[in-house]
């Protein structure tokens, strides 16, 4: 029976303690650092991916649960099947079901995987021809995950060639002092750049002198080396 405590004793015969180690490192789990007390078990990506497929008809009960653990890969396990739930609904009603979720308990979505793997294929689709006046409340928010939250959520409209809300938000972030923030922005611009690379480069134009190095250096990544060094001796 795929359950609650089945889940978790799948999650246990997975578990890599190796793994965890390093994981541990990469995302920044020590003391002041910006995954700081997060917990991991040594799980892959790919891993996780199939068992939400497996674990799909989990309640939200369940799944309140996973998103609130102290364990990263529960949070993760748990923001895949919103995500698979979400794209398989069938209605409106169920959709807007599992988005009221995730806001709700975005405390749990704490960390820049959390955030990358959810919100373009989540609130992102949602949000499409609806107000998105809550990725500007967030983008001020003095909360790094939910800033990061409203600038990945325009993935998704960057790829249907909607850039507005990803160029007005980049530039109220141009001063945002952390860089996983000046990554993100970054990326969203070079998303932009690679459907339409005169709207990336107005926005440059205007705002490259001001931008945090990484942001800017994000941005530019894929032009052709001329005009990249040309950029950069700006």
């Amino acid at each position: 029976m795929k359950d609650f405590l089945s889940l978790k004793k799948d999650l246990s015969k997975k578990a890599n303690p190796n793994q965890a180690i390093a994981l541990q490192r990469f995302f920044k789990t020590g003391p002041g650092q910006y995954g700081e007390g997060d917990i991991f078990i040594g799980i892959k990506v790919p891993v996780l991916r199939t068992l939400a497929k497996q674990y799909s008809t989990l309640p939200l009960n369940d799944l309140k649960k996973l998103i609130h653990s102290k364990i990263h890969e529960e949070r993760m396990i748990a923001l895949f099947i919103l995500r698979h739930n979400f794209e398989k609904s069938k209605t409106e009603i169920e959709r807007k079901k599992i988005v009221d979720f995730y806001l709700k308990h975005r405390k749990g979505i704490n960390n820049w995987d959390l955030v990358d793997t959810s919100v373009p294929y989540i609130l992102g689709p949602w949000l499409k021809g609806k107000d998105r006046s809550i990725l500007y409340k967030f983008a001020r928010s003095k909360n790094l995950w939910e800033r990061r939250i409203a600038v990945l959520a325009t993935f998704h409209f960057i790829k249907n060639n909607d850039y507005k809300d990803a160029l007005a938000l980049a530039e109220i972030l141009l001063n945002d002092t952390h860089d996983l923030l000046h990554k993100a922005v970054g990326w969203m611009l070079r998303e932009i750049g690679k459907r339409n690379l005169d709207t990336e480069e107005q926005f440059l134009k205007k705002y490259a002198s001001r931008m945090p190095r990484t942001m800017f250096r994000y941005a530019i990544e894929k032009f052709q080396e001329e005009k990249r060094k040309k950029y950069l001796n700006l």
